[in-house]
């Protein structure tokens, strides 16, 4: 009896996980083998309808957590990765390195959750992988109905081929891989699996260009005063910058009373930094210890190309003369001001008018990035932060003035910040917030105490500052495209409201609005244009080639300098973005200049045309371009 048992028992259990083998496989192959071409005409957009793909391809995911594709992409252009549900379409953008075969092991859950941690909307969506980086806007929708695939690149540029070998569901991640061992990245930092004109092959031919430039760098003309105002206008001097409505058109003043419209450059810096940690082979030689470059950002080993260029470029003395140039070039070019996040070297030089970035307002409670502005706490914070980082410059006449923080992640998000004070510690936001729902909780109450709240934010960082440096101008939050009316409104606690605006043209009308609502003149913090190739991705906006990145500055630049209520536009960035990603992963084609300290030609001839005109376009003298940029 006990042996009929024992084998009853032994043949159950052996049927039962052979059932689980079988129901809840451990791997689905989904696709092998396929190679797709697009074309921005003909071929936008490849779909599989999961029964195409394998009879037995479950449509309820939910028990699997990635997808995987070993693939190989013959550009580094971005494509979408779209999940179709009955519910919608959820899709993440994928950015491959270049002609390398790679493993993507894609966690499902992007698909599904909003991310929750980010100082800013890049680090909160960009997300990091050996061999690409994905770019995640949402919807989040639910995995348990996925009923196709697909794969699409809308603005494809010179029909680029997409190898996928295979193509998995998972419940376990082999890990994300470049696939081939050689390496992707020569001695100078260029990509090498990929060819160019103007490619450089050797130093010897690098340095006598270098020479070149140095020899025919001239000063531009543009009117530009020791401030870059223009020399030609004259108003009242107050000896640092102010902002001011004159004859129906808003302007910056400069120290000197001249007008001012702010043509800058974010990131002018020479510490443009890859990660290296388990990524050595990508790179055919590294840094020497004796050339100075950075070594570790963001508690995480880190190195520079393009410091290493500068270090070969002037020697010992790299710092002194990479800042002697760099102001060279930004008075030969029109650029007029060290915009966000520029290295200390050169916004100390006391040469060029500069903005600087105020962050540390963070309480220990805080939700999503969101301080306990009630708190005596974040008072404290508050008077700490702008005692020791305003009191210093309150008497520098080159600060343009100073941005409290960037593209914040709490709009369309109020909801979530309310339910993460509700649910956590007893603080004196939470107290407040009970406060205000006993007299009624619905969504809308909900968000209007958040809005309330962030009004109390501003208030205190402000008035903080200004306790500490009456002198120079508030400019803003460096909102990420959009920003809901109520905080908007709020601007008024500023003196330029800030937008970080990735378009081909503002939109007028939407500029008129946030001036309107804030009661203040706008700057754009950041914009740029790029070109997927040389290793690196396109950007926020694509163009098709490098001539069209001139087209697309003077498009921009020059309708923005339209618009009466728009005082400048801030380029992001110096210098390209590594190829093996930055920090997060972004490898964009957005430089002035390339790896190599090389500036970009086609870009530099643009900008100097349009500065040349800002003026008497902002003025209403001159009209501005109309010609688009051709996109793909």
């Amino acid at each position: 009896m006990i042996n009929k048992l024992l084998k009853f028992t032994l043949i159950f259990v052996l049927t039962s996980i052979a059932i689980i083998i079988f129901v809840l496989p451990k791997d689905v192959i989904a696709l092998q083998n396929k190679r797709l071409v697009f074309d921005s005409q003909t071929k936008k957009e490849y779909k599989w309808n999961l029964s195409e793909l394998q009879p037995k391809m479950p449509s309820n995911w939910s028990d699997f957590r990635f997808l995987i594709l070993e693939m190989k992409a013959s550009s580094p252009q971005r494509f979408l990765l779209r999940l179709h549900t009955p519910q919608g379409v959820t899709s993440t953008y994928i950015h491959p390195f270049q002609n390398s075969w790679i493993r993507a092991a894609i966690p499902l859950e992007i698909f599904s959750n909003a991310p929750r941690r980010g100082n800013d909307m890049a680090s909160l969506l960009n997300n990091q992988r050996a061999g690409y980086f994905m770019f995640n806007w949402g919807p989040y929708l639910q995995l348990n109905e996925v009923n196709s695939i697909s794969v699409a690149m809308p603005e494809a540029i010179e029909k680029p081929v997409l190898q996928i070998r295979t193509m998995r569901l998972s419940k376990e991640s082999p890990g994300d891989a470049v696939l081939e061992k050689m390496p992707l990245v020569d001695q100078l930092g260029q990509w090498k699996r990929d060819n160019w004109p103007g490619k450089i092959n050797n130093l010897s031919q690098l340095q006598a260009i270098w020479k070149k430039e140095e020899q025919e760098l001239q000063l531009g003309n543009f009117d530009y005063c020791q401030y870059g105002g223009y020399c030609t206008t004259k108003f009242k001097a107050t000896g640092f910058f102010r902002v001011e409505l004159i004859n129906g058109k808003w302007w910056f003043v400069d120290p000197e009373g001249h007008l001012f419209f702010s043509t800058g450059v974010n990131s002018i810096t020479p510490t443009v930094i890859t990660p290296i940690a388990n990524r050595e082979t990508l790179f055919e030689s590294m840094p020497p210890e004796n050339t100075q470059t950075v070594r570790v950002q963001r508690e995480q080993p880190v190195t520079s190309f393009y410091q290493w260029n500068i270090w070969r470029r002037f020697g010992e003395s790299w710092q002194k003369d990479w800042v002697d140039l760099t102001v060279r070039r930004m008075q030969a070019w029109g650029i007029n001001t060290i915009a966000n996040w520029s290295n200390k070297l050169i916004t100390d030089a006391e040469r060029m008018p500069y903005v600087l970035p105020i962050t540390g307002w963070e309480t220990k409670q805080s939700y999503l990035r969101f301080p306990d502005v009630y708190s005596p706490e974040f008072i404290q914070i508050s008077d700490s932060v702008a005692a020791k980082l305003c009191a210093i410059r309150k008497n520098d006449p080159f600060l343009l003035g100073y941005f409290i923080g960037n593209e914040p992640i709490w709009p369309r998000r109020e909801l979530d910040i309310i339910n993460m004070i509700l649910s956590g510690q007893n603080t004196a936001t939470r107290q407040e917030l009970q406060k205000f729902l006993a007299q009624g909780d619905t969504s809308e109450r909900r968000k209007e105490f958040f809005y309330r709240a962030y009004e109390k934010y501003l208030q205190v960082v402000t008035n903080a500052i200004r306790k500490y440096d009456p002198n120079h101008l508030i400019l803003g939050f460096r909102f990420a495209g959009y920003a809901p009316d109520q905080m908007v409104k709020a601007g008024h606690f500023f003196d330029v409201f800030t937008i970080n605006k990735y378009e081909y043209i503002l939109n007028k009308e939407e500029m008129q609005k946030y001036a309107k609502l804030s009661g203040r003149p706008l700057l754009i913090g950041e914009f740029h244009f790029g070109t997927p190739g040389r290793g690196m991705s396109a950007g926020l906006k694509q163009v098709r080639d490098q001539e069209q990145r001139g087209v697309a500055y003077r498009y921009y630049v020059e309708n923005a300098a339209a618009i009466p209520e728009v005082i400048g536009t801030h380029w992001f960035q110096w210098v390209d973005q590594p190829s093996t990603g930055r920090f997060d992963g972004e490898n964009y084609n957005i430089g002035l200049v390339d790896i190599t300290d090389r500036p970009y030609p086609e870009l530099i001839n643009a900008m100097q045309e349009t500065h040349s005109k800002l003026y008497r376009i902002h003025a209403g003298i001159e009209r501005a371009i109309d010609q688009k940029p051709i996109t793909y």
